[in-house]
């Protein structure tokens, strides 16, 4: 008889179980500083995140004891600084992980730190010197270490003083700094307040010459001012002188300026020819220059008797396609005829813009150009100076290029360029209307100086440039220099015709009367003491 047996099943259930390297807490803390009074929080955690994990605390070495013998389910909160550390554990018995990473916490001290710039500008430009300070307020013989922050790409050392030898853009930004006692690694101050560092890429400069056109014996006033007027700054000033032998010029230092002068402004007295004129300035040490000013000129429209300029036609403004010519003329036999544009921005000779044949100059017309000219002789003297302007416009004023003697007539007029009319025409002086009519021409019978300054005309909407009229002074004898002579006659006479004595005379300029007699000459100040010496005289005279 055979027995059945029924199967046996037997399931297995299998388990996985992964051993992961020891993970590794990480540490994190809302702020390093502690201010005063104050605490910071620490948070401890471990990666990838699971349950159970309790935390210890550690301050100074690994090794050390815990802060609490309690362990730590969340964060906690610290008021002295040190060196942190954390680790978590967990199960029974307690499993550790890696130690975290060490975060310094610094205990904030009531000092201040504070930065500072010397030399102290507002600004700076490429090429200067400075120096970076961090100071601390009360710091007394503490020593103590550094720290910067800064937004620029160029972050100083960890030192007290950071000297930067030639500034570039790449310095300009905010500098901060906070100081720690040497001895005691973990107080420190809070950081300072910023600085802000601007570094130029260039210093722009204003350079003016007034007036830019001179009366005989004028005073010049030049000023140089800079973009950045912080103190420091030196200004030297500098004339053109013409170099015969070059088309370029050397320049010389204005009396009482080699070493510069603090203030922006210069005055050069008893200027009578035409001059250029620039400045530069200076500040810092090692001293950083910039670049010089560009050339101002003050014109003298006034001849002299050695070297001149004529016009010819002898008027200010022309038509592009007009034929002008500049001569030179006076005790030279070698010319160059210059030019001076604020399109330019420098000076010309007229092979740039013209043709010269000899002493004359042939300007070329075919463009507008508003520009003064003038002469140089071949010893470098300049003569008088005129102001063109050539119009591509259809109306111009028709006035004299050169001066107008005073006592002289002059006049002005109007020209289109094809057509004319009879409506009315204005003539502006100074920007004042002078003449309203349908005249086209502005007549002075007898020039004055208050005829000098800047006319203009305007006709049907349409308006000419405006040209200076120069009037040139007369130079009138001082009547101080030709005395009046007055023969008195007898001032006494007796019966007797033998008595008669020479007759005494009076003469007297403008300051001192003279009294010729035959007892001698007298001289008195005011009239008053000739009319008491002529009653003295009298009387010595008839009681002889």
């Amino acid at each position: 008889m055979s027995v059945r047996t029924a199967p046996l099943l037997i399931t297995v259930t299998l388990f996985c179980l992964t051993v992961a390297n020891r993970p590794k807490a990480e540490l994190r803390a809302d702020d390093r500083d502690i201010p005063v009074g104050g605490s910071v929080t620490l948070t401890c955690s471990v990666k990838p995140s699971s349950s159970g994990w309790k935390y210890f605390w550690y301050r100074g070495e690994k090794t050390s004891e815990p802060l609490t013998s309690q362990l730590s389910a969340g964060p906690i909160r610290v008021s002295e600084g040190g060196v942190y550390w954390c680790r978590g554990g967990r199960g029974e018995p307690v499993y550790y992980t890696e130690f975290s990473d060490p975060v310094t916490i610094y205990k904030i001290i009531p000092n201040k730190a504070v930065v500072t710039l010397h030399p102290n500008w507002t600004e700076v430009h490429r090429g200067e010197r400075i120096t970076l300070r961090c100071e601390i307020t009360d710091g007394g013989d503490t020593e103590w270490e550094y720290e910067w922050r800064t937004t620029s790409s160029e972050k100083p050392p960890d030192q007290n003083e950071h000297s930067i030898t030639s500034v570039t853009r790449s310095h300009s930004g905010d500098y901060r700094c906070k100081g720690r006692k040497k001895h005691t690694q973990h107080s420190s101050t809070g950081w300072s307040d910023p600085i802000k560092l601007t570094v130029s890429h260039k210093l722009l400069r204003v350079f003016t010459v007034s007036p830019s056109w001179l009366s005989a014996g004028a005073s010049v006033t030049l000023n140089c001012s800079v973009d950045d007027p912080s103190a420091g700054w030196m200004f030297y000033w500098y004339k053109m002188v013409p170099d015969p032998s070059d088309i370029y010029y050397s320049y010389e230092q204005l009396p009482g300026s080699s070493s510069g002068t603090e203030q922006d402004s210069y005055i050069v007295h008893g200027q009578s020819h035409m001059a250029g004129y620039l400045c530069g300035a200076q500040r810092g040490d090692p001293v950083f220059s910039t670049y010089y000013s560009g050339i101002k000129y003050a014109w003298s429209a006034d001849f002299n008797s050695s070297a001149s300029l004529t016009v010819s036609p002898d008027r200010a403004q022309h038509f592009t396609s007009d034929s002008v010519s500049l001569s030179c003329e006076g005790n030279s036999t070698e010319w160059r005829v210059k030019r001076f544009s604020t399109e330019d921005r420098n000076s010309s000779d007229c092979s740039t813009w013209g043709t010269m044949t000899g002493s004359t100059c042939n300007i070329k017309t075919d463009s507008t150009s508003d520009a003064v000219y003038w002469c140089e002789s071949g010893s470098g003297e300049s003569t008088n100076a005129v102001n063109i302007t050539v119009q591509d416009g259809d109306m111009i004023l028709l006035s004299p290029a050169r001066p107008v003697t005073e006592g002289h007539s002059v006049s002005l007029s109007c020209r289109f360029r094809s057509q004319t009319s009879d409506s009315i025409v204005f003539f502006y002086h100074n920007e004042k209307v002078i003449q309203s009519d349908s005249r086209w021409e502005l007549n002075i019978s007898a020039v004055s100086k208050s005829d000098e300054g800047f006319y203009k005309c305007r006709h049907s909407g349409r308006e000419s440039a405006q040209s200076w009229m120069s009037v040139q002074a007369v130079s009138r004898p001082d009547s101080s220099s030709f005395p009046v002579l007055l023969v008195v006659g007898l001032i006494h006479a007796s019966s007797d015709q033998s008595s008669l004595r020479a007759p005494t005379q009076i003469m007297w300029t403008m300051r001192m009367i003279f009294i010729f007699s035959s007892t001698g000459m007298f001289v008195s100040m005011t009239q008053s003491e000739a009319i008491k010496k002529l009653k003295k005289l009298n009387k010595e005279i008839c009681s002889s």
